[in-house]
């Protein structure tokens, strides 16, 4: 009887795993969707939903538009959700016009910046990064942090983690965040501020995007482990010397500016001329 039940039970396993396998490119948005519920509904997050469905809508409008007209193919959705909420999260502003320009420019960047038939940028950092840096005027990043909400932080963290292990990026987070956690500490020295404040800023909405979305990114991250490794220590240094130099949004800043010179020397040197076919 034992015998016949493990037999019985496999087939559900592998039928699971494969469903997981067919269907992975759905479970980051709904990750996504599911830190945004977390947020919002702990500590309301949100400005206006209007302003998320304009950012998602127009995310999705410009890559069905896009992938159209400059592929002349169809692309899944997916990505541009991910686009769009992310910008919809990540930005805040009194009107609505930035929510639909950072998803523009953010699905723009996919089509216009591009080397080897590949996308430099990771679509929201790059929008979200030049809004920012353009139009502070009018924008201003997430700041709220998950506060003591321990319990939101395990269930992110815990689904984070997986996600990112199952996408063969778990090295990329666990690099960044010991080399965040180091560089904190220096900082503290430097500044004199407490430890506690310069290490903070992990446990907030923001970096939850950047850590588990942003620099895990495959389609924008350099194509070996190794490299993939020196590329996020590389960007916690930037981000380290930008913070140093009080810019609030350094971690966006810090990947826009290393992340596609990385890319554009990993397609011009390692990715085999048949990858690049494939993708």
């Amino acid at each position: 009887m034992q015998q016949e039940y493990k037999l019985e039970s496999l087939p559900k396993t592998n039928a699971f795993s494969e469903w997981v396998k067919n269907n992975f490119q759905y479970i980051p948005p709904a990750f996504i969707t599911l830190i945004l519920l977390i947020g919002q509904f702990t500590y309301g997050i949100l400005d206006s939903y209007v302003n998320l469905v304009v950012s998602i809508g127009t995310s999705v409008i410009a890559e069905i538009i896009l992938a159209r007209t400059v592929l002349g193919t169809t692309k899944n959705l997916a990505s541009a959700y991910i686009s769009g909420i992310s910008v919809g999260i990540l930005i805040r502003s009194n009107v609505i016009w930035p929510y639909f320009v950072t998803a523009l420019l953010s699905i723009l960047s996919k089509y216009v910046l591009r080397y080897k038939g590949r996308h430099l940028w990771n679509p929201s950092n790059f929008g979200v990064s030049w809004m920012l840096f353009l139009g502070s005027m009018n924008v201003a990043g997430l700041s709220i942090q998950w506060g003591s909400n321990l319990a939101a932080m395990a269930v992110i963290w815990t689904l984070g983690l997986l996600i990112v292990n199952r996408a063969k990026r778990l090295h990329v987070t666990v690099t960044y965040v010991i080399s965040f956690v180091i560089l904190a500490y220096v900082r503290c020295l430097i500044t004199g501020d407490a430890f506690l404040a310069e290490l903070a800023p992990l446990t907030g909405p923001m970096y939850q995007l950047f850590i588990f979305f942003m620099i895990t990114d495959p389609p924008t991250s350099v194509s070996t482990r190794k490299g993939r490794i020196i590329v996020v220590i590389l960007v916690a240094l930037v981000e380290f010397v930008l913070r140093l130099n009080h810019f609030i949004y350094a971690p966006f800043f810090a990947l826009c500016l290393v992340g596609p010179v990385a890319k554009f020397i990993d397609l011009k040197w390692n990715v085999p001329k048949a990858q690049l076919q494939k993708t």
